[in-house]
């Protein structure tokens, strides 16, 4: 176990009363669950999350305790850029901490899970560090005595179970899904981008329908109200979880970690994740041509794609839109190392570190090269970190294979001198 939460963590960690707690003593104590808490020490909601994850944590405390062994830890990823407020911030949490110190450490931590927003709560498995749960804020809510430990992924077929809904009232059953692609769609009528990608993907399901594919989609509301869930489901052709079964919408959103909306996850016949950008993939191709939408390892960089820079660290190929034929070389430029860095993480059951793309020339890329502050060469190879804030820049007359390759081995490896956005 040491060896895969150190890989993780780190060797220390630091207790409330500033003590250092080496990771190996983890083992020891029983735990088989640590739970990746991203917060700070302000208020709002990572106010209230501390008070519900207090209690939480206090029982399985109690637990340990009485003897059954403490199963579960918590550590603090801090989002605090002042030490005092960090120290402040510990001091009242009964659970560790990563060391302030360690920057590179939280930064690596906040990219590696794709923490968007926080509060957030991971949990991963002690002996692996394999992600076990994306959406620990929802176990809180759902199963506050731990009756479920420790929150493992189930198939999508067992989480699903029960009735669905057509919005004329009829009612059928989930097995009705088997055999089909489907896209799980967690929207709500509040939200003005879903509403808008709705009206797109009602077009996308006829298309699809219309050639013959299998395909389903399942509304997975997080309206505020039944009668608003009513009012958008009318809009819909597809099928959903009744409003009211909160407990199955909110195991879905466990299930796929859902930290936004509007999100589109689409499966295969077997239940097992195609792509979690689906809302990405609908926008991109309104002829449904490309449809399951396998996931590409180099994209284009684009308006509906651009949100993706800010999920991880991400290589962009900037090239000469204007020279016919330079975007499609470059890509198949990058697309073996791509190809080589997401296999290998693939085997791991890890997502990739990287994410890639070829920007060509708009308004868009000119936005994000003023942005960063990038120089106006092309080709200009870049790697932008968005959340750190950082950006890694390789400005030579021509890109080879070899030059992209030993480019991100260095940066995987922390060899290289971030310079700020």
């Amino acid at each position: 176990m040491a060896g895969a939460l150190t890989d993780v963590l780190g060797e220390v960690l630091v207790a409330a009363d500033g003590e250092e707690v080496a990771v190996s003593a983890l083992a020891a104590r029983g735990v088989s669950l640590v739970g990746l808490y991203f917060g700070c020490s302000l208020g709002g909601p990572c106010a209230q999350l501390g008070a519900s994850l207090a209690a939480f944590y206090g029982r399985f405390r109690g637990e340990a305790a009485a003897g059954g062994g403490q199963r579960l830890e918590i550590v603090f990823v801090s989002a605090e850029q002042e030490q005092q407020q960090w120290q402040e911030a510990v001091r009242a949490m009964p659970w560790l901490a990563l060391p302030f110190a360690d920057k590179h450490r939280k930064l690596k931590l906040w990219n590696k899970y794709r923490v968007s927003n926080i509060p957030s709560l991971i949990f991963i498995d002690a002996s692996t560090g394999k992600v076990v749960c994306r959406n620990g804020l929802l176990v809180i809510r759902d199963d506050p005595e731990g009756l479920e430990f420790p929150w493992g992924p189930k198939p999508f077929s067992e989480v699903v179970a029960g009735p669905l809904l057509r919005n004329n009232g009829q009612t059928l059953d989930s097995s009705a899904l088997e055999g089909s692609h489907v896209g799980v769609y967690f929207s709500a009528h509040w939200c003005p981008p879903c509403r808008s990608l709705t009206r797109v993907l009602v077009e996308s399901y006829r298309k699809i329908k219309e050639a013959g594919q299998k395909f389903e989609i399942l509304f997975v509301s997080a309206d505020r109200s039944e009668d608003s869930f009513k009012q958008y489901f009318s809009e819909m052709p597809w099928v959903a979880v009744p409003y009211a079964d909160e407990a199955r919408r909110s195991r879905l959103n466990r299930l796929y970690g859902i930290q936004g909306i509007p999100t589109l996850i689409v499966l295969d016949p077997k239940g097992e994740v195609i792509t979690r950008q689906g809302r990405v993939e609908v926008l991109n191709d309104v002829e449904c041509r490309e449809f399951p939408w396998h996931p590409k390892p180099v994209l284009e960089l684009t308006d509906s794609n651009a949100v993706q820079l800010n999920e991880g660290p991400c290589l962009v190929l900037f090239v000469d839109s204007e020279d016919d034929g330079e975007s499609e070389a470059a890509k198949q430029l990058i697309q073996p190392i791509a190809e080589k860095i997401i296999a290998k993480y693939k085997a791991k059951e890890e997502e990739a570190p990287l994410l890639f793309f070829v920007a060509g020339e708009d308004d868009m890329t000119d936005s994000l090269r003023d942005y960063t502050n990038l120089p106006e060469a092309a080709p200009l190879l870049t790697i932008l970190d968005m959340s750190a804030r950082a950006k890694y820049v390789m400005d030579v007359e021509e890109i080879t294979p070899e030059i992209v390759e030993a480019f991100v081995s260095d940066f995987l490896a922390d060899k290289l001198k971030p310079e700020p956005i």
